[in-house]
Parts: C-alpha cells; sequence; structure tokens
C-alpha cells in the first residue's frame, strides 16, 4: 500500500516512547525542581567540570522552571546530533543502547517530591536532565556516549555487557577528572547528589587515575557510597578507551 513501510521492524524503543505533557506540571513542581538546583548550584559552581558548567548555559536549563525537553534538543541537536527524548521510564538494556546508538538520550518526566530532594531510588528528570543533560553538549562526550551506545548493542554476552557497564557507571554516572590541578566532578550521579558529591569532596573516597582494566574490574557498588571512583584527563581518554574495547571484541581478545 502507498505510504505503508513495510519488512522494516520498529526501533526497540519505540513502545517506551511518551510526550512530555510540560503543561501540567504544577507550581508545586517548578518549586521543587527551583530548590533541587539552588541546593546543587553553589557546590557545582566551584567544584563541577567546565564541560557540565558550559553544558548548563548552552542546553538553556532554567533555575526556577522545569526543563521543556523539546527546548532543550532544539538547542542540542545542532551542535552535537543529541536529542532529549522523554520515556516512560525504565528501559531494557536493548532499547536503551539503541537510543543512545541513535543520539536519543532517554528521559523521565516525572520530578521526586519535596519529601525525597536528597535521594530518589530510580531516576527522575532532575537526575536525568540536570544530571545528565548538560555533559551532551560537549562534542567529545556526546560522541563517546554514543559509540558506548552502538558498541553495547551489539553484544549478546551478559558477563561481557556487565563488565562494560561498569565503564558507563564510573565515567557518565560517577565520573571524576582532573582540571586545572583539582579534582572536578562530571557524572550525573555525583552532579545531581549532594551526599555523593560531598563523599567525594570531602575525602572519603579514593580517587584513582582512570585505568580501563581496573574500571572493569571493579564491581558497582548501589548500597553504599563510593570508595573508590577515578579520574580521567580528558574526555579523549573514555573515547579511545571504547575504541580499544571494540577493537579488542574485533580480534576476539578476552577482555
Amino acid at each position: 500500500m502507498a505510504g505503508i513501510a513495510t519488512g522494516v521492524s520498529a526501533p526497540s524503543f519505540t513502545p517506551y516512547l511518551i510526550q512530555q505533557d510540560y503543561s501540567s506540571y504544577t507550581e508545586d513542581q517548578h518549586a521543587t525542581w527551583a530548590e533541587l538546583v539552588s541546593r546543587r548550584m553553589p557546590q557545582l559552581a566551584k567544584h563541577a567540570a567546565e564541560e557540565y558548567l558550559e553544558g548548563f548555559a548552552i542546553i538553556g536549563l532554567r533555575t526556577e522552571l522545569l526543563p521543556d525537553l523539546s527546548e532543550i534538543s532544539q538547542r542540542l541537536n545542532p551542535r552535537t546530533g543529541w536529542s532529549t527524548v522523554p520515556v516512560s521510564g525504565f528501559m531494557p538494556g536493548p532499547a536503551f543502547f539503541d537510543m543512545l546508538a541513535g543520539r536519543q538520550f532517554p528521559t523521565t518526566t516525572w520530578l521526586r517530591s519535596r519529601d525525597s530532594l536528597e535521594y530518589t531510588p530510580e531516576p527522575d528528570i532532575f537526575h536525568d536532565v540536570f544530571g545528565h543533560v548538560p555533559m551532551h553538549a560537549h562534542p567529545v562526550f556526546a560522541d563517546f556516549l554514543a559509540k558506548y551506545g552502538q558498541l553495547c548493542a551489539s553484544i549478546h554476552d551478559e558477563a561481557l555487557l556487565e563488565r562494560i557497564g561498569r565503564i558507563f557507571w564510573y565515567t557518565v554516572e560517577f565520573g571524576l577528572m582532573r582540571q586545572h590541578g583539582r579534582v572536578r566532578v562530571y557524572g550525573s550521579g555525583l552532579i545531581s547528589s549532594n551526599g555523593e558529591c560531598t563523599n567525594v569532596l570531602e575525602g572519603h573516597c579514593e580517587v584513582r587515575d582512570f585505568s580501563l582494566e581496573e574500571v572493569m574490574n571493579t564491581p558497582v557498588q548501589v548500597d553504599r557510597m563510593h570508595s573508590v571512583l577515578f579520574a580521567i584527563e580528558s574526555f579523549d581518554q573514555i573515547y579511545e578507551a571504547l575504541q580499544k574495547i571494540s577493537a579488542r571484541i574485533t580480534g576476539a581478545e578476552l577482555l
């Protein structure tokens, strides 16, 4: 039939895509967003990586209003090809990897309540947008994240995926970098959490130089503050680490 494609399957993430009903956010929700931002910005102004702070301005995040994902995408896409796409919630690995490979960042649209300002077990729009999306404005980081999605989408060995997932955890989620002689934060779990960020800045967490082998052999901690995290020297370093993994897999070498 004219106008209907046949023999083409829908992307794996299609069932999880939704629309952001921006007009449904209440004044109290906007006020909660403003409080969350105001709690984090003093610390981040001193200790966040320059690339995060630059990205915050580039994507037009507002301190007093919840983000409109379509407006962010309009700013972000011409710069790095990334879009911020609303989804219904948790996504299985294949769908998540496919979205990253296509430079579409899955973003929840719900916001934590006032009684959960410090922590929420499930990522919300504050973690996803405030924590993650400013970094997508940095070209090398943006390429790294897309490369990660492409790599993981091609792997069907769960044990290998779990080990490669540690790279995501210790960079995208809890990444540190050395900048101007100091350790700065850029990972979303540090950016969006006062407790995790303070744990690092007050010296309760050992900061080691990023090593691909060590990162892939360091199990993820989800039930406690981190005792060890890794600092990169530049985003080129983690992009090159993914290239090294891809070469090993292509050459059938053990990781």
